[in-house]
């Protein structure tokens, strides 16, 4: 089994910053691509960014492209990162990390495996 465990949600201004982590354990070898997703009360989970954890290779829903980045602390699979610049009302959500065994799409929430508890990030103007 896989465990995730997010950290780093807060509430912030318009146009700050915050950094969330996602620690993984277990059995993290099973891991191949890890991501970020978010869900607004009363609508589906959306995907934010996802990583391929062998070759690094990232993708990004067009709502936040230039604004976040995805990225893994080394090739153990054992912490990601998402941080996220320039935040907007909008982007408020919890904020959830996804593992696999294989790189699901960012559209196909429910075909991932691992998910954490999720941390909230609230945006105010």
């Amino acid at each position: 089994q896989v465990q995730l465990v997010e950290s780093g949600g807060g509430s912030v201004l318009a146009g700050g910053s915050l950094r969330l982590s996602c620690a993984a354990s277990g059995a993290t070898y099973r891991i191949v691509c890890m991501a970020w997703f978010r869900q607004v009360p009363g609508k589906e989970r959306e995907g934010v960014a996802r990583l391929w954890t062998g070759s690094g290779s990232t993708a990004y829903a067009d709502s936040v492209k230039g604004r976040f980045t995805i990225s893994q602390d080394n090739a153990k699979n054992t912490i990601l990162y998402l941080q996220m610049n320039s935040l907007k009302p909008e982007d408020t959500a919890m904020y959830y990390c996804a593992a696999d065994r294989w790189c699901q799409s960012l559209n196909e929430s429910g075909n991932w495996v691992y998910w954490g508890q999720g941390t909230q990030v609230t945006v105010s103007s």
